[in-house]
């Protein structure tokens, strides 16, 4: 899969739900279609919510993966839709 720089990255690690998806969506809507913004945001609540939420609002999750030098940290990279 083709995964282009990002255009916009957030960090939600410090940020609870809901805030950790309200902050990518007010992130998101300041973007135009096909940019890709890249989150990183910790395990738990956010890794199950932020990317289902983006899903069901009609942006694209391209790749969710582990960040392998901070275990339980993970990157998660969209396409707005």
């Amino acid at each position: 899969m083709d995964i282009k720089t990002p255009d916009q990255k957030i960090d939600i690690t410090k940020d609870v739900c809901p805030m950790t998806f309200v902050r990518t969506r007010l992130k998101l809507e300041t973007m135009t279609q096909g940019q890709v913004l890249e989150v990183t945001l910790g395990a738990g609540e956010p890794l199950k919510n932020v990317p289902r939420s983006v899903t069901e609002m009609g942006d694209d999750v391209i790749e969710l993966v582990e960040i392998a030098e901070t275990p339980g940290t993970f990157r998660l990279t969209i396409r707005k839709g």
